[in-house]
C-alpha cells in the first residue's frame, strides 16, 4: 500500500559521514547521484530461502530496466555477519548500504514496518512511497508493472482480465520468447499442436508426497486415454528448484512440459491463482478453463472422469452420492486381498469382525504435535466408551513417516490400526477428504459417515459425544440449554477477580481455568478476552457447602441451582 508521506533520499538513506552507497566491486555512488530516480528499498538477506529464491527473478527484472537510467535498487541487508553479506551482494547487480551502517538498516526496517524478508519498497522519483508490495508485483508482473504506479497496476490487472475472457491454449502457453513445449525425449511440440485438445495443466513438485502418490495415477489415466485414442494432452508445469529434479521426473512421465524455470510457470501460478499441490488444471478443447484442479476427480474416477465437462460432473456426483448412501465399512476398508486391520501383536483382524459396530477412523502420526497432544483425551474417550458399548471400535491410519514411527506411536493405543504403508490410507485420505491431522471420522453400525469431524466433537464433549451423530450433537446441544437455565448471568471469580464474567454464548473456546477446549456457554470477560467453562466457574458441591450456598445441587463437576 503506498504512503502519502514524501522522503528525501538523502537523509533517508545517508548517514553521519557517508554520503554515498556501494557496489559489490567495492566502488561507492553517491546517493544525490539517484535524485530523481524510481528506487527499490530491497530487504533481504542470505540466510532466508525465499530472498534466495527473489534475488535471481529480481536481478533479471533489474538488468532489463538498467537501460531505462530511471530506476535503482539498494539492498538493505539483513545478514547476520559481514562474510555472509558480501557472499550474498556479489550476486546483486545493484547498490548497497554498507553492512557497518547498521543504524541506518534499523532506522529504514522501523519507518517502513518491514515484518518479514524479502521486502521491497519503491519510491517514485519525488520520494513517495509508489508501492510497498514489491516482492509481489515483480513475482506477479516482472518488468511489466514498471514504474510501479497505482495506473499500471490497474492497466495490468485489466489486461489480466481481459486475457481470461478471450483465453487459449496459446494465450496460457506461448511466451515472447517461446512458442512450444518440450516432451521427455526433449523435442520441441509447438503450442498450436494443442489447439482443439482437452488439456491438463499439471502443477507438481518432486519429492512432494501428495504429487508423488498423485503422479502414478495420473499416468495410469493418461496411457488408458491415449489407449482409447481421445484428444488429451498434459502439461507438467514444475514448481521444482532443481533442474535435476525436473529432469528426474520428465523422464518418467509420459506428457509434455514448459521448460524449466519458464517465466510462465510464475505466471501461471498466479493466474490460477493456485492454492495446492498437486494441482491438474483442465483446459477445454475451446481454450477456456473447464476444472480449477480436476486432480480429486482423477483420483477418484480415474478415465470416467474425462471429459470434464459440467455434464460429466453431474454423472459423477450421482455416482458419488449413491456410493454414499450405500456405504459400507467393507467397501471402505477392504480393498483385494486386504480386508483386514491388525492388533497389538500384529495378528489380522477381519474387517467381517468390525462389521456392525461403531467405528472411528482415526487419521494421526507420531512427528504431529497436535496428534500427540489430542491422543491422551482420545483414549479416555474410548475406554469410557468401551466400558458401556462393546460394539465400538478405533482404527489408526497413520501417516507416520517409517515403520518404527508407526510402531513407537501405536503401542501407546489401545485400539486397531490398518498396517503401516497400507494403500488403503491414500483411498480413505481421499474419500474423506483429510487435510490437516488429527481427524477422526465416525462410521456408524451400518457402515455409514455420520461425522467427519469427530475429533472437535470429543474434544468438546468427551464420550458423551458417542455415537457422534446429529441426533446426539442436538440432545447435547438441549441439555446444555437446560443446564444453564440454572446457571448465574453473571458472577465473579477468584481466577479472575478484576471483572465480573458473564455468561455467554460461545461456540468454542479454551477455558483459561482448566485449558481445556469447551462450548456452548463461558463466563466470559471480553474486556480481557478471559474464558471459565461452567464447571471452573461454579463452585463444586464442598465448596458451596461451605460458603453456604443453599438451593445448588452439584453433579458431575457443574453445579446448577435446585
Amino acid at each position: 500500500m503506498a504512503s502519502a508521506a514524501v522522503h528525501d533520499l538523502n537523509s533517508l538513506i545517508s548517514s553521519e559521514g557517508r554520503d554515498f552507497l556501494i557496489r559489490n566491486n567495492g566502488d561507492q555512488v553517491k546517493i544525490s547521484s539517484l535524485i530523481g530516480k524510481n528506487v527499490g528499498l530491497y530487504f533481504s538477506a542470505s540466510w532466508c530461502p525465499p530472498c534466495r529464491r527473489f534475488t535471481p527473478v529480481f536481478a533479471g527484472v533489474y538488468e532489463e530496466l538498467a537501460s531505462k537510467g530511471d530506476f535503482e535498487v539498494i539492498f538493505v541487508s539483513s545478514d547476520r555477519d559481514e562474510d555472509s553479506f558480501k557472499d550474498y551482494f556479489s550476486k546483486m547487480p545493484w547498490l548497497s548500504i554498507p553492512f557497518s551502517d547498521s543504524e541506518t538498516v534499523k532506522r529504514l526496517k522501523e519507518l517502513f514496518k518491514v515484518r518479514g524478508i524479502p521486502h521491497l519498497v519503491v519510491l517514485d522519483p519525488s520520494g513517495k512511497v509508489s508501492t510497498d508490495q514489491g516482492v509481489r508485483l515483480v513475482s506477479e508482473y516482472g518488468v511489466s508493472v514498471y514504474p510501479f504506479t497505482p495506473e499500471q497496476i490497474q492497466y495490468l490487472k485489466d489486461k489480466e482480465e481481459e486475457a481470461k475472457r478471450n483465453q487459449t491454449i496459446s494465450s496460457l502457453l506461448v511466451s515472447n520468447s517461446r512458442s512450444y513445449v518440450i516432451s521427455n525425449d526433449g523435442n520441441q511440440i509447438p503450442v498450436s499442436e494443442l489447439e482443439g485438445k482437452v488439456i491438463g495443466l499439471y502443477f507438481s513438485v518432486n519429492g512432494h508426497a501428495p504429487c508423488d502418490e498423485f503422479t502414478p495415477i495420473l499416468v495410469d489415466t493418461y496411457k488408458k486415454l491415449k489407449e482409447k485414442g481421445q484428444n488429451f494432452e498434459i502439461v507438467l508445469i514444475s514448481l521444482d528448484d532443481e533442474d535435476e529434479d525436473f529432469s528426474q521426473v520428465l523422464k518418467t512421465v509420459p506428457w509434455l512440459a514448459l521448460p524449466f524455470k519458464d517465466e510462465k510457470c510464475t505466471k501461471l501460478i498466479r493466474y490460477f491463482e493456485l492454492s495446492t499441490i498437486p494441482t491438474l488444471v483442465i483446459i477445454g478443447q475451446d481454450g477456456k478453463t473447464l476444472i480449477s484442479n480436476a486432480a480429486e476427480l482423477v483420483q477418484e474416477h480415474g478415465i470416467d472422469a474425462y471429459p470434464f465437462t459440467p455434464e460429466k460432473l453431474e454423472e459423477l456426483a450421482e455416482i458419488q452420492k449413491s456410493k454414499l448412501e450405500s456405504q459400507t465399512l467393507e467397501a471402505i476398508l477392504v480393498h483385494g486381498e486386504k480386508d483386514f486391520v491388525i492388533g497389538k501383536d500384529g495378528a489380522k483382524v477381519p474387517v467381517s469382525e468390525l462389521v456392525g459396530k461403531n467405528i472411528l477412523l482415526s487419521f494421526s502420526a507420531h512427528w504431529c504435535r497436535p496428534c500427540r497432544a489430542f491422543l491422551p483425551k482420545l483414549i479416555d474417550t474410548y475406554n469410557v466408551i468401551k466400558q458401556k458399548y462393546k460394539e465400538f471400535e478405533v482404527i489408526f491410519i497413520s501417516s507416520d513417516r517409517d515403520q518404527a514411527s508407526f510402531e513407537e506411536f501405536f503401542s501407546g493405543m489401545p485400539w486397531l490400526a490398518l498396517p503401516f504403508g497400507d494403500e488403503r490410507k491414500s483411498f480413505l485420505n481421499r474419500r474423506f477428504k483429510i487435510e490437516g491431522i488429527p481427524a477422526l471420522v465416525a462410521i456408524n453400525e451400518s457402515g455409514r459417515t455420520v461425522s467427519t469431524n469427530a475429533r472437535k466433537l470429543i474434544t468438546e464433549h468427551g464420550a458423551d459425544a458417542y455415537p457422534f451423530t446429529e441426533e446426539r450433537l442436538k440432545q447435547l446441544e438441549d441439555q446444555l440449554e437446560e443446564e444453564a437455565k440454572g446457571w448465574p448471568e453473571k458472577l465473579r471469580h477468584e481466577l479472575h477477580d478484576e471483572h465480573e464474567l458473564v455468561l455467554t454464548r460461545h461456540r468454542s473456546y479454551v477455558c483459561d481455568g482448566c485449558n481445556e477446549m469447551g462450548s456452548g456457554r463461558s463466563f466470559y470477560c471480553k474486556e480481557c478476552d478471559f474464558d471459565l467453562h461452567p464447571k471452573c466457574a461454579l463452585k463444586n458441591d464442598e465448596e458451596a457447602k461451605e460458603e453456604g450456598k443453599e438451593g445448588w445441587i452439584c453433579e458431575e463437576g457443574v453445579c446448577r441451582r435446585a
